[in-house]
C-alpha cells in the first residue's frame, strides 16, 4: 500500500501523537439534520486511531458530530463509530473519533498490522531513486550528491501526459458510476424501511429490552447549551428490528437540542434480536437518556 508523506515545505518532525496511515477503503458517514438522518457515502484517504481523512459524496459542517460505518479489509465486520468533523474542504473533511472502545482500536491496529501500512515518520525517510538506465546508485533526500537530472524528451513528456489524461477520465466515469451506484441503494434502503416487513409486532417493556442491550453509545451533552443548566430525560419510542439494530426512534419529550443528541447516540446501539417461539421479530419499546450538564 502507498504511504503518505508530509506537506510539501513542512520540513520538521510529524506534530501527530499517533501515526496516520494512508487508506483506501469505503466508509458511510450519517449526520442528523432536524431529526432526520442523512447518510452519505465515501471513501477514507487516510486513517489513525484518533480519527480519520475522508473523500463524501456531500459537504458537513465543522462542530457536527456524526456516526460512520467504516469497512476495513479483513476486519470481521464494520466499526462504528461517533466523530466530531474538525474541517471541511469542499468534499474531504477530517474527522476526530469520540471514545472509541478497545475493540474497535485493535481493529484498526490489525487492519494497518495486515495491509503492511507504514506510518508517515517512516514514509519521510524513504530515499529518492535517481538511478537512471546507466545505473546510478538512489541518493537520500536530503543528499547534495545527486547529479543534475537529464531533459526528458518531449515525446516522453507527451505520451505522460496522455496516459494521465486517460486515467483522469477513468477515475470520473468510475467515480460516477460508484456515486450513482450508492444513491441507488440508498433509494432502495429507504423504500425497504417503510414496508410492512418492518412494522412492530410487540410492544416490549423497557426493563426487558435494556437486558438485551450489547452495544451502548453515551450521548454527547451539546456544547452550545452546556453553560445554560438545560438537564433532564429525554424518552424515546424506538424500533428494533430482527437483527436487533434501531430502525426508527421518535423522541417523546424535551429540549429539542437534547433530543437530537438523543437519537444521534441511540441509532448505534445494538440489542439482541426478541424472539417470540426462537423466531426473532419487529418490536416496540421505550427507552430513556438522561442528561445532565
Amino acid at each position: 500500500m502507498a504511504v503518505g508523506t508530509q506537506a510539501p515545505g513542512w520540513d520538521k518532525p510529524s506534530r501527530r501523537r499517533v501515526p496516520r496511515y494512508q487508506a483506501q477503503v469505503q466508509l458511510d458517514v450519517t449526520v442528523l439534520r432536524s431529526g432526520i438522518p442523512d447518510t452519505l457515502p465515501g471513501r477514507a484517504v487516510d486513517l489513525c486511531e484518533r480519527g480519520i481523512a475522508a473523500v463524501l459524496a456531500g459537504e458537513l459542517i465543522p462542530g457536527e458530530t456524526v456516526g460512520m460505518e467504516i469497512r476495513l479489509e479483513g476486519a470481521a465486520g464494520p466499526v462504528r463509530a461517533r466523530a466530531l468533523v474538525r474541517h471541511q474542504d469542499r468534499l474531504r473533511c477530517g474527522m476526530e473519533f469520540l471514545g472509541l472502545s478497545n475493540e474497535q482500536l485493535s481493529a484498526i491496529r490489525d487492519w494497518a498490522m495486515q495491509m503492511k501500512a507504514l506510518p508517515e515518520s517512516v514514509a519521510a525517510t524513504t530515499t529518492i531513486e535517481t538511478a537512471d538506465i546507466e545505473g546510478r546508485e538512489s541518493v537520500p533526500v536530503g543528499s547534495h550528491l545527486a547529479e543534475p537530472r537529464r531533459r526528458v524528451p518531449k515525446w516522453r513528456r507527451r505520451a505522460w501526459i496522455g496516459l494521465l489524461i486517460a486515467v483522469t477520465v477513468l477515475l470520473a466515469v468510475f467515480w460516477w458510476r460508484w456515486n450513482r451506484g450508492w444513491k441507488e441503494l440508498e433509494s432502495g434502503l429507504a423504500g425497504h424501511s417503510t414496508s410492512a416487513g418492518d412494522q412492530p409486532k410487540a410492544h416490549v417493556p423497557a426493563e426487558e429490552m435494556e437486558r438485551l442491550l450489547i452495544h451502548r453509545v453515551e450521548p454527547q451533552y451539546p456544547e452550545a447549551v452546556r453553560g445554560s443548566g438545560l438537564q433532564g430525560v429525554i424518552a424515546l419510542d424506538v424500533v428494533v428490528g430482527r437483527d436487533g439494530s434501531v430502525l426508527a426512534m421518535k423522541p417523546l419529550n424535551g429540549p429539542n437540542v437534547l433530543a437530537r443528541s438523543a437519537m444521534d447516540a441511540l441509532r448505534w446501539w445494538k440489542f439482541e434480536p426478541y424472539k417470540i417461539n426462537g423466531e426473532p421479530i419487529v418490536v416496540e419499546t421505550t427507552v430513556g437518556v438522561e442528561f445532565k450538564p
